[in-house]
């Protein structure tokens, strides 16, 4: 059945401290993901110059430029929608004297819709694959909702389900893989018919941990349909309890000490983790986002405590937290464990192949909001990890390993990301732009500025970040290079808050509510440069309601709307697909998962491809190794409405359950995903 569509903020509406939730019904999710981030100021009110200031800048000087006689010949050879409607078949074409593949997109685009189905285009089949409960771990029991316990629940399915990674397992000639998923944050109300908000039992605090962290499932392939197989050896859970390691340049410092771990080199599990990546040796890197809010009493800790502003510039609530978990375990307390925070906000790293591993936090890769972690292998060898700091007027990053990668030993690989340079980006408004490393000991990263050493940098990453005078964006989140042609885009996901004194050539529109994607070259294609140059790819929007949508040159008439882009991945032929968090609230339709091509006559020529439920996001997606399935995460369905009376009732007519489905073409000789 259909809903009726969420409404949009009132003429004028800026959250308040009563919650963005209750004036804003579509971002319910702000409540749990993100403990309500949209109802404060921005952490870094002083740091960096905007990059809606800098876009701003920029599209003044693209529109000057376009006037010249080059700029008009450059135009000329973009290609029209006309041309696109005549080149739908996977051909090469050419474009300014140049070879370019089509994109082999010929998939009828969907309506974006608010039923509580998934709709993906005819002659495609969509499936749930695995959900909230479903057996994991031998000795797993059946789910039920109602009798639901943290021992059940670690050997479970986890909740809201992000990331997803398919690992092939290479000795069965395509037929067999890994399938790791990733478990975001909770929803209470959802999941617990006699949750009370604001005093939930020690059972409930329990489940939500072990629902928290990664499912690792094992699945198979038989005439084309896939299913996960419960209890294979290779199946794991980690939860917000496992045990881990903290690895690189962090590992020991005095902040990371608590009175559970003396030694500051262990840590009990992974929190929020939203997408992620994976690494050219085939292991998991797994993404602390916004690890802030399960903490709480930030007030309580003394005014001259150097780690109070550490911690309120990560945002760390002052009273009680929304979840309420530091009523059972001190560790949330920062009153009582100041250090348990300061361990949470890396990158994870664990081998997906061998449940024996022991994760690994990367300290390396610095502390911050990590949305996801995409790599590329440098023609040196170099391993590149790009990253978004996933909050309002944060900033993106990459890291570039000290050593290169060992083709023909894995295990020499393992400590790699222990080692290296990070890099905060800088944008100019004449389109290119800079990596500033963030080194102890040099600029202001020095111990005038308060800085004592690489570890203390790496521990306040974004205080470091802001003295460098990085670009502020509108929340960064996936950031994911091409795989043939390098460039490198960027989803910013939106920025209501972002003023029109605050706009640059990179954050081009004021109250972003519908986000944007960024295309950038790194100097000499090469992902260890220390220059790039950028250009807006995508304007998210409506085209029909003159949201000033812009998709790489290509006509807009045609093209549907979109917005919130979210997480990203690249097919076999090189085309983008887009899944979006915030369409509900921004378009008053469900989120929705997107292909565009960035190459060739197509390009910029953006079409929906599945539309989701009520409630939910398309939180994360990744093809097969044939690109004949994709599989989609639906998260949160039934979001923003109440266990006794759901929005959604995903994926079985009952009880809203977070589910990775999977989609396949089940007609026609091209089996590919997008054909």
């Amino acid at each position: 059945m259909g809903r009726d569509p969420l409404p949009l903020p009132e003429a004028g509406w800026m959250p308040t401290a009563a919650g963005c939730a209750r004036h804003w019904p579509g971002a319910a999710a702000c409540r749990w993901k993100c403990g309500n981030a949209c109802d404060r100021p921005a952490l870094n009110p002083t740091a960096g110059e905007t990059f809606e200031r800098v876009l701003r800048r920029f599209l003044s000087r693209r529109a000057f430029l376009r006037g010249a006689a080059a700029a008009a010949t450059a135009l000329a050879l973009r290609p029209t929608y006309t041309q696109a409607l005549g080149h739908r078949s996977p051909q090469v074409g050419s474009e300014a004297g140049r070879e370019v593949p089509h994109s082999g997109l010929t998939f009828e685009p969907v309506p974006l819709h608010t039923d509580d189905r998934i709709l993906v285009p005819p002659g495609y089949r969509v499936q749930p694959l695995i959900r909230w409960g479903d057996p994991v771990l031998r000795g797993a029991p059946p789910f039920d909702p109602l009798q639901q316990t943290p021992e059940a629940q670690r050997l479970q399915f986890g909740y809201n389900n992000d990331y997803i990674g398919f690992f092939p397992i290479t000795e069965s000639a395509g037929s067999r893989a890994l399938l790791v998923v990733n478990h975001e944050y909770t929803n209470p109300e959802l999941m617990f018919a006699d949750y009370q908000e604001g005093a939930p039992t020690p059972t409930h605090v329990d489940v939500e941990i072990a629902a928290h962290g990664v499912s690792v499932v094992e699945i198979t392939r038989s005439g084309g349909t896939w299913t996960y197989e419960p209890a294979a050896p290779r199946n794991r859970r980690l939860t917000g309890d496992t045990p881990m390691l903290i690895t690189g340049p962090a590992s020991g410092h005095p902040w990371l000490q608590t009175s559970e771990d003396p030694t500051g080199t262990r840590v009990r599990g992974t929190l929020n983790n939203c997408s992620g990546g994976k690494t050219p040796w085939g292991t998991v890197l797994t993404c602390e986002e916004n690890f802030n809010q399960y903490f709480a009493r930030l007030a309580d800790l003394p005014d001259d405590d150097p780690r109070k502003a550490v911690h309120r510039r990560y945002g760390l609530p002052q009273g009680a937290s929304e979840r309420r978990w530091e009523l059972f375990h001190r560790r949330f307390d920062v009153s009582q464990e100041p250090n348990e925070a300061f361990r949470f906000g890396w990158v994870v790293e664990f081998d997906p192949y061998d449940p024996t591993f022991t994760p690994r936090k990367r300290t390396a890769l610095g502390r911050f909001k990590h949305e996801g972690a995409a790599t590329v292998l440098a023609p040196s060898g170099h391993v590149v990890v790009y990253m978004g700091d996933d909050e309002r007027f944060e900033y993106v990053y990459k890291f570039v390993s000290a050593g290169t990668v060992d083709q023909a030993n894995r295990a020499a690989n393992l400590d790699l990301l222990d080692h290296g340079t990070l890099y905060v980006a800088r944008f100019a408004d004449d389109g290119t732009g800079e990596w500033l490393p963030l080194r102890f000991g040099e600029g202001p990263l020095t111990p005038a500025n308060g800085f004592t050493s690489q570890a203390d940098v790496l521990i306040r990453t974004r205080l470091a970040a802001d003295l460098l005078g990085a670009t502020k964006m509108d929340r960064p989140e996936d950031i994911e290079p091409h795989p043939v042609t390098r460039r490198v885009y960027a989803a910013m996901t939106n920025n209501t808050q972002r003023t029109a004194a605050q706009v640059d050539r990179a954050n081009p529109r004021a109250n972003n509510r519908h986000g944007h994607i960024i295309e950038l070259t790194e100097s000499g294609d090469d992902p260890t440069a220390t220059r790039f140059t950028w250009d807006i790819f995508l304007l998210c929007g409506d085209p029909q309601a003159d949201d000033g949508v812009f998709a790489a040159g290509f006509s807009v008439e045609r093209l549907s709307a979109i917005s919130s882009p979210d997480n990203l991945v690249f097919d076999g032929l090189g085309n983008l697909w887009i899944f979006t968090d915030g369409q509900p609230s921004a378009l008053r339709k469900n989120d929705a998962v997107f292909a565009v091509p960035v190459e060739g006559p197509e390009r910029g020529f953006l079409r929906p491809f599945l539309s989701a439920v009520p409630g939910a996001e398309t939180a994360s997606g990744d093809f097969d190794a044939a690109y004949e399935t994709l599989f989609v995460s639906i998260q949160h369905p039934g979001e923003g409405s109440s266990y006794a009376q759901p929005s959604s009732r995903f994926p079985d007519g009952d009880l809203p359950r977070p589910s990775v489905v999977a989609v396949w073409k089940s007609a026609g000789r091209d089996k590919r995903i997008g054909s």
